[in-house]
This record gives structure tokens, C-alpha cells and sequence, in this order.
């Protein structure tokens, strides 16, 4: 049987041309999830589509107050929006109270332990201080006294292991304490949206106090009266399976400050010429670097790690303070 070969080419053009709308609408959903990190918050978009009507659907704990704003798609009307705060989960929370219980009863431990040791200590001392009277009842006066100390100290040895078995315990505690609370999921909340029609859509956006970078810089010492400074945003939070930006600005700037898509751990949010006074490094074996840097950018720069380079030599790490446009502050390493 022999093919056309117009019939190929017809057959091949219809498949292409379905592959090219089944990208082209991924790549349409995928610019509708997007979550983009800032100083101080999160701002998250996100579309659905309802099933008879009604939209059931999670949304991020840390949700900031009068940030949600649900965006009807064309065509589509929203009848209702309802909030629904799933249970917390009480065996957790049972949990909780129990190791904070415990703890509270190894501190009265403690508190009572004090007052034995200073029983104790009280009674050492006036053992050691009797003067030694011969009796007929108390023949050995110096014997009795040693026994007697002696069991004063014994009890003050006891009261000393209670106390530091207890205060590891109380550490112990604390740090299941810590545990259990990072590990804690907080209630989750879900929106329950009614539209018309059956399968309409709608694109929600709120903001979270979620932070999901942090600040890391490179410093490049010119020797000049001037340092290169790099702002990098390293990446703490999760995508959730949305595109995500990182913007070195503030929630409350997100509609004029610009926005990174991140394709990496590191994001270089910047780059900024700083004049750089008072420059005094010593070399050797041990690096030391002290200058005075001003922001001379419109923008705050918030605090982060940074390393130190000159001329391309790598010189260590120091802390950089955050500060605003116009201010200065003092870079140290080594000192």
C-alpha cells in the first residue's frame, strides 16, 4: 500500500500544530502560578477553575490581613467566597501540653532542690562550727561532729546530681519542645468559591508574611576610594510548584521595585559602584580589612553575610549591616 505523501505532510502539520497550543497553554497556566519573594513578604497568584460551580481550594498559611483579592476570568461571575479553617491537630497539640507540663514540674523540682541545698549547706556549717563537748551520752564529740558533716555533705552531693540530671532534662525538653512546634502544621485554610458558569475561572492573589530569601553580598575592594558591592538573594523559601521572582524591595513597593525570576539557589538582585573611605587593610597571614562604606543607592540594603575580595583575591567573610540610602557603616574583618 503506498502513502500520499500530501497525506503526511497534512498529518504531520495537525500534530505539530497540536503540540505548539498543548505548549503554548502550559506555558499560559504556568505564568498564572507565580509567587515572587520580597524583603518582607511573599505576594502569590494562582488560577482555578470550579467543578459544578464551586472552587475548593487551599491557600498558604501566613495569609497577611485585606491582602486577597480573587480576580473573576472573563465570562465568569463570583456568587460567593466562603473561609474554611480546617481542625487543628489535637494529638499534636496533646502533645505540647504534655512536654510543657513536664517541664513545668521539673522546675518545681528545681525550686525545691534549692531549698534542700540551702537546709543542707545550713546544717554543714553548723556541724563544722560545734565546739567539742565530752558527754557521757556523746563520749567522741569530734566522731559525731564528722558524721555529721559528713551527711550534710553526702545530702549536698545528692542535691547537686538531682540538679544538673534535672537541668538536662529541662534542655532535653526544650529541644522536643522546639522540635515539635517547627514540625507543628498550622490549621490549613481553604476558600470555597461559588461561580457561574459550571467551570468558571478565577485567578486569586494574596500575600503571606512567608520571607523566602536572604541577603548575601561580594565586596571588590577597587583601592580607589570606591568598592563594587553585589547583592544576592539565596533562596529559603519554596515555589510550590509556581514560577518564582525574588525583588530586593518591600511588599508595599511590589508595584514599582523590579522582580528576578530565579533559576538558581543565588539571584544577583543588584550591583551598585559605593564610595569607600577610610580604607585600611593588612595582609599576610591574617587578613585585615576596616572601611567605612556609604550606600549611595536610592534603595535599602538589608543585612546579610558578604564576602570580601581584592583584586579578585578572595579575603573572607564578615557581617554587613543593613542601612539606607545615604548612610553609612563600618565593614570589618578580622579586627
Amino acid at each position: 500500500m503506498r502513502i500520499k505523501p500530501h497525506l503526511i505532510s497534512r498529518s504531520s502539520s495537525h500534530i505539530l500544530c497540536y503540540i505548539f497550543l498543548i505548549v503554548c497553554s502550559a506555558s499560559a497556566a504556568l505564568a498564572e502560578n507565580t509567587i515572587i519573594f520580597y524583603r518582607d513578604g511573599a505576594l502569590l497568584q494562582q488560577e482555578a477553575g470550579a467543578v459544578k460551580g464551586v472552587i475548593v481550594i487551599p491557600i498558604s498559611a501566613g495569609l497577611l490581613e485585606h491582602s486577597l483579592t480573587i480576580i473573576p476570568s472573563p465570562g465568569t461571575t463570583i456568587l460567593g467566597v466562603e473561609t474554611e479553617n480546617s481542625a487543628s491537630d489535637r494529638s499534636s497539640d496533646k502533645g505540647l501540653d504534655a512536654l510543657a507540663e513536664q517541664r513545668r514540674r521539673l522546675e518545681d523540682r528545681l525550686l525545691a532542690l534549692e531549698t534542700r541545698e540551702a537546709i543542707f549547706t545550713s546544717a554543714a556549717k553548723a556541724q563544722s562550727g560545734k565546739p567539742p563537748r565530752k558527754t557521757k551520752a556523746n563520749p567522741d564529740p569530734m566522731l559525731a561532729i564528722r558524721q555529721g558533716t559528713n551527711f550534710a555533705i553526702a545530702q549536698l552531693e545528692a542535691v547537686y546530681t538531682a540538679r544538673r540530671t534535672t537541668t538536662q532534662e529541662i534542655r532535653n525538653i526544650d529541644m522536643r519542645l522546639a522540635t515539635a512546634k517547627k514540625n507543628r502544621r498550622p490549621p490549613e485554610i481553604s476558600l470555597r468559591i461559588a461561580v457561574t458558569p459550571a467551570r468558571g475561572r478565577v485567578t486569586l492573589r494574596y500575600a503571606t508574611a512567608e520571607r523566602g530569601w536572604q541577603s548575601q553580598y561580594n565586596l571588590y575592594l577597587a583601592g580607589n576610594g570606591s568598592a563594587q558591592l553585589q547583592l544576592f538573594a539565596r533562596l529559603t523559601g519554596s515555589g510550590h510548584g509556581r514560577q518564582v521572582r525574588v525583588s530586593s524591595g518591600s511588599l508595599a513597593e511590589s508595584s514599582r521595585v523590579e522582580t528576578f525570576p530565579v533559576h538558581a539557589d543565588n539571584v544577583l538582585l543588584a550591583s551598585y559602584r559605593m564610595p569607600m573611605a577610610e580604607e585600611h587593610y593588612t595582609g599576610g597571614i591574617f587578613n585585615h580589612f576596616y572601611g567605612k562604606i556609604t550606600n549611595s543607592s536610592p534603595n535599602y540594603l538589608p543585612p546579610g553575610d558578604s564576602r570580601l575580595f581584592q583584586n579578585g583575591v578572595y579575603l573572607g567573610k564578615f557581617r554587613f549591616e543593613g542601612f539606607s540610602s545615604g548612610r553609612s557603616t563600618v565593614i570589618s574583618l578580622g579586627e
